[in-house]
């Protein structure tokens, strides 16, 4: 139901005597800011744009997505956490915000900022050129092993889970590839399409384009089910690799926000994620259903900081 509608349902129902019912609060600020660190084309810009047109008018507030690349997610983060507590400005997120915080220890991490709500979860892909020789992940693990170092993989920032994908492959593979990395997603295809990579890591929504016009295949999924529209793609584990990686999308912003600004994102959120058009869209792209409320993003977070702990150490990244 979008917002505009709620005024006058509620008039009807007063009128016919069975009561009020509360409308979402009127937001703070009319003009929000949305931030990401990828670049235009990436996933997570596709996913904000796409949320600025849905959200927009359940919120009764202007989205404006702005695109701070650098750093991994360093300089999105800082503009994120030195903005005002008033609602205007948030951080679209993805594990690669821990990641780099873990890794590269910025000035300002992913503990200065405080989780909203999450919305998806994001399988990653494998995908190749549509004339490409490689039909499955074997046949790339042979290419890798008789010839080390000959084949290129391109994934977007060196602190994306992307990239933590290819160390596990190729630890479970033991394989040896060159593993290339961007600023975002979109300069992901574009290496894979002009041939400088041979291969890549990332999302159905972002290659989605590249898809319909038969330019690409994906040839694995790294999810413990086959996703729903790819049903003929085998997962990862179905062709001998034992990898399951989950993705989260979602919202930061500052911390301290008052309580009424995240209240309006979580309701604003669940109405949108029901939004039968928007539904459909996110199934379209292969992306599933993730929400989280405040309080179990912030846990789920922190489970996640500890994973990445945990599998920093035992490949001894730091």
């Amino acid at each position: 139901m979008k917002r505009k509608s709620i005024g006058a349902i509620v008039g009807a129902i007063t009128a016919l005597g069975i009561g009020a019912v509360p409308a979402m609060a009127e937001y703070p600020v009319s003009t929000v800011r949305l931030i990401t660190h990828s670049s235009p084309g990436g996933g997570t810009d596709v996913f904000l744009r796409k949320i600025a047109t849905t959200l927009g008018p359940i919120m009764d507030v202007n989205f404006v997505v702005e695109n701070v690349t650098g750093g991994g997610g360093a300089k999105a983060m800082a503009e994120v956490a030195a903005a005002p507590k008033d609602g205007s400005v948030f951080y679209g997120s993805t594990p690669s915000y821990i990641i780099t915080s873990l890794l590269s220890k910025p000035e300002v991490g992913y503990d200065q900022l405080d989780p909203i709500v999450n919305m998806f979860y994001d399988p990653q892909t494998v995908f190749v050129k549509s004339d490409s020789p490689y039909q499955n992940l074997q046949d790339i693990i042979e290419d890798a092993q008789a010839s080390p170092g000959a084949v290129v993989a391109a994934v977007s920032t060196p602190s994306s889970l992307d990239r933590q994908v290819m160390e596990e492959f190729q630890a479970i593979t033991d394989t040896q590839l060159v593993t290339l990395t961007h600023d975002g997603g979109g300069d992901v295809l574009m290496s894979v399409l002009n041939g400088t990579a041979a291969v890549g890591i990332g999302e159905i929504a972002e290659m989605r384009g590249q898809l319909d016009a038969d330019a690409m295949r994906v040839i694995a999924t790294y999810t413990e089910e086959r996703v729903p529209g790819f049903d003929d793609v085998p997962t990862a584990q179905e062709q001998g690799v034992d990898l399951v990686v989950a993705k989260f999308r979602g919202i930061v912003g500052p911390k301290d926000l008052p309580p009424e600004v995240i209240t309006a994102w979580e309701e604003g959120v669940q109405e949108m994620m029901a939004d039968p058009e928007f539904k459909e869209w996110y199934e379209q792209e292969g992306v599933q259903y993730g929400y989280l409320g405040h309080d179990d993003a912030n846990a789920a977070r922190e489970e996640f900081v500890a994973s990445q702990t945990e599998f920093f150490e035992k490949f001894d990244i730091n």
